[in-house]
């Protein structure tokens, strides 16, 4: 089992810069991803990673402006966000799954272990 904690969160304004980052209790070895849920809003994917750093696949509305990475020996990801716009206010969710080395998931029902999350507000 593994916790997560997220953090890096806070009041930017449109055009700014956050990077939030997701520290694991113990060994990662998982893939991981960052969802991201607006109010009255499902939860949606944002980003996701492989194990092993070489694979990530973004939401459409993040790609070119995010950018998941992680460093296992700090048994920790990061989502490096530019250029933020309103609509991205959420909470950010870090999440991880037991995968193989190159797999990346995407589907939040995949995922086994959840962050308590973190808020992003971007103001116009």
């Amino acid at each position: 089992q593994v916790q997560l904690v997220e953090s890096g969160g806070g009041l930017v304004q449109a055009g700014d810069s956050l990077r939030l980052s997701c520290a694991a209790s113990n060994r990662f070895n998982y893939a991981m991803g960052w969802f991201r849920q607006a109010p009255g809003k499902e939860r949606e994917f944002a980003a996701a990673i492989s194990s092993g750093g070489r694979e990530a696949v973004y939401q459409p509305s993040v790609q070119g402006r995010f950018t998941i990475s992680r460093d296992n020996t700090k048994n920790t990801v990061y989502l490096q966000m530019n250029s933020l716009e309103p609509e991205d206010t959420a909470v950010y969710y870090c999440a991880a799954a037991r995968r193989l080395l190159n797999v990346v998931v995407t589907t939040l029902g995949e995922y086994e272990y959840w962050g308590q999350g973190t808020q992003v507000t971007v103001s116009s």
